[in-house]
């Protein structure tokens, strides 16, 4: 049977809050394994204004309705209004994700912070940023991290050479085809690689003919092949209005065939892994460029 493994990144207070336990409830009644990557310090989310000069970000703004999804208190936090510490506030919930049988992991300290800089930062700056993420979370959990999958898909050589030495068991940085052992410019990283495969709701909705009522046809054309994959989705959208969304997409796969599996299910059906660079690039859809699985190596 083929594997979909899905992932959840959760990015803020609402998302954590209202998100988490919804998809948990529509998860559990689907029978369904996923796994929670929290977001564990304060919610800057308001400070992505900044990023309102980049080419592409208004585009994506108007197409999925980011107020809606995110509420206004959400898009002022870091700015108008102070800015919650999710971890803190959240914890019960993030402990209430496990004890119902689900897997959790690092998506980072803050969001907007890793997201908006860590593609240009130095050792010192990642490793302390890295290091907030993971002494949070043993606060919360009582033992320490495994596995870290990367805000926005930003990464860099110093992360990925962190998560190989705090033995994470795998990570989930980058955007891909199928699992790998990752190489920076030729330096191996011996620490499995478990990319996003497949697109997200919010790279596809309203772009090329693609609607909010033909979204989930469309990626399920995409896994009608019958191979393994992994899927993002996101605590404030499919945890929210999109949840029926995310609903058709659990009842198609389930249909043609998949188990729906948490990352570490995923990672135990793996046999060798193949070597392949890790390399910056756009994609349709999202602003930026993203860590991306690149060429053998």
């Amino acid at each position: 049977m083929n594997k979909l493994a899905l992932q959840v990144h959760v990015d803020t207070y609402r998302g954590t809050r209202e998100g988490v336990p919804r998809l948990v409830e529509v998860l559990q009644r689907y029978h369904a394994q996923a796994t929670f990557f929290f977001s564990l310090g304060p919610d800057h989310t308001g400070r992505a204004i900044r990023r309102v000069f980049r080419r592409g970000f208004l585009g994506k703004v108007s197409r999925t309705s980011v107020l809606e999804h995110y509420g206004i208190r959400t898009l002022l936090y870091g700015t108008l209004l102070p800015s919650p510490d999710i971890g803190k506030r959240c914890a019960d919930i993030m402990r209430g994700v496990r004890e119902a049988g689900f897997e959790a992991g690092i998506h980072c300290f803050d969001h907007i912070r890793w997201q908006d800089n860590v593609a240009h930062k130095d050792a010192k700056w990642t490793e302390r940023e890295l290091q907030h993420a993971v002494d949070r979370y043993k606060e919360i959990f009582g033992e320490p991290p495994h596995a870290h999958a990367a805000a926005g898909w930003q990464m860099n050589r110093h992360a990925l050479r962190l998560m190989q030495h705090m033995d994470f068991e795998y990570c989930s940085n980058t955007r891909g085809t199928h699992p790998f052992i990752p190489t920076w410019q030729a330096e191996i990283v011996a620490c499995p690689e478990l990319p996003t495969t497949l697109p997200t709701l919010d790279e596809l909705v309203n772009r090329d003919g693609i609607t909010l009522e033909n979204v989930a046809e469309h990626l399920l054309q995409q896994t009608a092949l019958g191979r393994d994959h992994v899927y993002t989705l996101h605590a404030e959208l499919e945890g929210g209005k999109w949840m029926p969304i995310f609903e058709k997409l659990m009842q198609g796969w389930q249909k043609q065939g998949y188990e729906l599996v948490s990352m570490q299910q995923y990672l135990q059906g793996l046999g060798d892994l193949p070597r392949h660079e890790v390399l910056m690039r756009e994609i349709e859809g999202r602003t930026g460029t993203l860590a991306m699985q690149g060429g053998r190596s």
